[in-house]
Parts: structure tokens; sequence; C-alpha cells
């Protein structure tokens, strides 16, 4: 069973700072891309950040010089470091993993989500 368990989501003032992780667990042979996206109300789940095995680093326009993407392949965790966070950046924040397991291959799998709320 692949599990991937988000945590630090929560409520922030504007300007702060969050620090967001999610793990994996299971029969995990080798970590390919991890990715953060996140899913506003009303609005479809865009990409947030990208990190790919080979290191290379997306990030999508709104966020960038703001977040921080990151991985521990030897936790099997990626971060996402949010500073100066705005009303804007209020979502869903979801991780999503590409993982080969034992006996199953290749594929994508997804956290539960983490709500970022970012008010006064």
């Amino acid at each position: 069973q692949v599990q991937l368990v988000e945590s630090g989501g929560g409520l922030v003032q504007p300007g702060g700072s969050l620090r967001l992780s999610c793990a994996a667990s299971g029969s995990i042979i080798s970590l390919g891309d991890m990715s953060w996206y996140r899913q506003a109300p009303g609005k479809q789940r865009e990409l947030v950040a990208r990190i790919r095995s080979g290191g290379s680093i997306d990030y999508a326009d709104s966020v960038k010089g703001r977040f921080t993407i990151s991985r521990d392949n030897t936790k099997n965790t990626v971060y996402l470091q949010m500073n100066s966070l705005k009303p804007e950046d209020t979502a869903v924040y979801y991780c999503s993993m590409s993982l080969t397991i034992l006996f199953r291959g290749m594929h994508d799998y997804w956290g539960q989500g983490t709500q970022v709320t970012v008010s006064s």
C-alpha cells in the first residue's frame, strides 16, 4: 500500500510563511518527479512547482520568487517552502509523486490534500 501523507497547512496572515511536507511510504523502488498542485474553490487544479528526479525545477509564474520546492530522497519526502503568502494563495495543496513500486511499476500517486488559508 503506497501512501503520501501531507502536513504543514494552516491559517496564516498575509506576508507570512508556511512549510508543507509530503512523505511517501510503501514498497518504493525509485523516486521520479515530485510536484505540488493547488486547487482553490471554483477553480481548476493547477501546478505550483515540480522538482524532477534529476533536480531541475519549474514554478508557476504566480509563485516564482516566493515559493521553494525541495526534496529529500533519503526520506521519500518533498517540501514546499511558501514565503510572502498572499490571500490568492489560499487553496487545498496536493503533492504528487511518480513512484516505481515493487511488482507494480511506475505510477503517479497523490496526497490527500492540505488546506492553506491566507487571511488577516
